[in-house]
This record gives C-alpha cells, sequence and structure tokens, in this order.
C-alpha cells in the first residue's frame, strides 16, 4: 500500500490502471517473500494465489471488479517467475513498464482477451 500511495495517491482504490499495478505488485511481492523461504517457485505461486484468491472472496466486488482483480493478480504471480530475484525498485520498474500497455476492457469476456496484459475498469485517476 505504501509503495502505491507513493505512486499514485488514492487512485489504487479505484478502478483504474493503478489498481491492476498494485494487484501484480501484491502479488509478486508476497510469492518474492515466500521464494525466500520455500526456495520452490510453484510452492511460492500456489501459496500466494491461495491468500490472493482468499481475499477476493472476502472483500466482495461487482463481478466484473473481481475478474478483472484475480486476472491481474494471475498476472503478477507470472511475473514473479522472472521477478523472483529481483529487487523491490527493479520489481515496480518492470510493473510500471507493463502497467502502460494495460488494457481497458468494459465486459467480463473482454478480460479473457488480454491473457498476458493488465486490464483495468476506468480511466478516472488512473
Amino acid at each position: 500500500m505504501i509503495i502505491c500511495d507513493s505512486l499514485f495517491g488514492k487512485a489504487h482504490h479505484k478502478n483504474g490502471k493503478a489498481n491492476a499495478f498494485r494487484h501484480a505488485l501484491w502479488n509478486v511481492l508476497i510469492c518474492q517473500k515466500t521464494f525466500i523461504h520455500s526456495k520452490n517457485e510453484e510452492k511460492s505461486i500456489v501459496w500466494t494465489q491461495k491468500i490472493t484468491d482468499l481475499h477476493e472472496k472476502l472483500a466482495p466486488n461487482e463481478a466484473i471488479a473481481e475478474a478483472m482483480d484475480l486476472h491481474n493478480n494471475r498476472l503478477g504471480r507470472l511475473y514473479f517467475k522472472s521477478l523472483n530475484s529481483a529487487s523491490e525498485e527493479e520489481t515496480v520498474a518492470f510493473l510500471k513498464e507493463k502497467t502502460k500497455s494495460a488494457n481497458l476492457v468494459k465486459d467480463i469476456k473482454e478480460i479473457k482477451e488480454f491473457h498476458d496484459d493488465l486490464v483495468y475498469l476506468s480511466d478516472e485517476n488512473n
């Protein structure tokens, strides 16, 4: 939250690009921290998915917002595979680049079209 607050202010609490960044970052960072202890990428990814999926279930959202969050969470775990030994600064820089090419979606079905790209729902306060 501190990283996102410093980069985006309160915008990351909305459904724009800043939110997509936050969800991907959260997943990468959890994977990185668990990888230090587990020394196993797959175990780190599985653990992170359990935690972040549970969060999404416990903090209900509109269906499209939940789908967006789950999608961006998944991408954070995917990005972790190339960031498992990256510093926090390198991770943030990588995700800022990915966020630049995030795609605006208006329908849940569209989210699946962007298998390897972050998605967001609103241009407001990105």
